[in-house]
């Protein structure tokens, strides 16, 4: 089974996460989706493009199991920038890029949300940056894009906690933009879909490419400074516990080394 499906309708490339059970970002996964990106931007039949998951969820996280085969702090700054890039890739797609999130985008599966044009997503779901639970940080740019939708303050909450919020309190901050009963959610999306690509595609890369010139220069400093502690952190002790941990289903015993 791929792990990436497609399927285009009326305009519109649904591209499905199929790695279950969680659908997890392995390298993998992460190498295919910027694949099909890359052929879809080509695509005279496609106009948007909506991600969603199969399964239980939209995308549960990153692949911990795979991060225990690293060895060096440049190795794991090398893995924070390669899915930097790809979502940069994704946040400045010449085509909208639709989010349809259902049962839990959570650490790598929310920065991937988030480098997305427009997030719709379920009442019940549930969004956040849990990583710190593991000792670790986020490393795709969660921790810039994240207080662009719910400020400063709120996503310091969410990080620190790593409590997520449901998909309804996600519109209420400003990080979805509707929320919708699981059965009616994908249908919504392709409604949006159709609407936005009935406009000339013209004016719709050009209106996506102005909007991200209200990103600065401190926001991709921060994206650098992200993925050299990405790296450093990965290589505490404190990270070690905690990805054994996770591994292993107990609680972390964090001891700040």
């Amino acid at each position: 089974m791929e792990i990436i499906q497609v399927e285009t309708v009326d305009a519109i490339s649904f591209i499905t996460l199929n790695r279950q059970p969680a659908n997890a970002l392995s390298q993998d996964l992460l190498k295919d989706l910027s694949s099909v990106l890359k052929h879809l931007e080509d695509s005279k039949e496609t106009r948007v493009i909506v991600i969603k998951g199969e399964g239980k969820f939209f995308c549960a996280g990153a692949d911990i199991k795979e991060f225990t085969s690293l060895q060096q702090e440049k190795e794991y700054e090398k893995l924070a920038v390669n899915g930097q890039e790809l979502f940069e890739y994704i946040e400045n797609y010449p085509k909208p890029v639709i989010a349809a999130i259902h049962g839990a985008a959570l650490g790598g599966g929310l920065e991937l949300a988030m480098s997305c044009h427009i997030r719709l997503v379920t009442e019940n779901a549930k969004l956040g940056l849990p990583e710190l639970q593991l000792g670790i940080i986020p490393g795709f740019g969660g921790t810039q894009r994240l207080p662009r939708y719910v400020g400063v303050h709120k996503a310091c909450e969410m990080m620190l906690t790593s409590d997520p919020i449901s998909g309804s309190e996600a519109v209420e901050l400003g990080l979805a933009n509707a929320a919708f009963e699981e059965s009616q959610l994908i249908n919504e999306t392709f409604l949006l879909a159709r609407k936005i690509a009935k406009k000339s595609p013209i004016s719709v890369k050009a209106t996506l490419q102005l909007l991200q010139h209200v990103k600065t220069d401190a926001y991709y400093s921060g994206i650098k400074k992200e993925a050299q502690f990405f790296g450093s952190v990965f290589k505490s002790r404190d990270a070690q516990e905690g990805v054994a941990a996770f591994i292993e289903k107990r609680q972390p015993k964090f001891l700040g080394k």
